[in-house]
């Protein structure tokens, strides 16, 4: 069994994201919490949001892989972006390692006044799940 991801007829088709997600059952579910740009010390790594991008997906991978999953297994995103940043420049960082091989996530985003981190401009959180084997 695995996760099975729609692109419903008579809905856009990106290959960006998905529409729908269904888990099986007995797969295990894993939630990150909001990871931004920082460093281990909790510092934003530049100003730049395509390197802020880079390292918030960064920190998610090590959030994820520290509960037995990876990218692969991300059932959807939220991205918060503030409204003074690039979105296509930190989507364009990230798209690389976001590419699975398989249909696309689930992904919300959001344009933000600010985020909690002062000079963060860009804040990814995700849902994943785990299908045993």
């Amino acid at each position: 069994m695995e996760i099975t991801r729609i692109q419903p007829a008579g809905l856009v088709v990106s290959p960006a994201f998905s529409h729908v997600a269904v888990v099986p059952p007995g797969a295990t579910t894993i939630y990150v919490g909001g990871q931004n740009g920082v460093d281990a010390t909790g510092a934003v790594v530049s100003p730049d949001v395509a390197e802020q991008s880079v390292r918030a997906v960064e920190n998610a991978t090590v959030a994820l892989e520290a509960a037995g999953a990876t990218l692969a297994d991300v059932v959807q995103w939220t991205v918060l972006i503030t409204a003074d940043a690039d979105l296509r420049a930190a989507y364009g960082a990230v798209a690389p390692r976001l590419a699975t091989g398989g249909a696309p996530p689930l992904v919300t985003a959001a344009v933000v006044a600010g985020l909690g981190v002062p000079g963060a401009l860009i804040e990814v959180s995700a849902v994943a799940a785990v299908v045993a084997s």
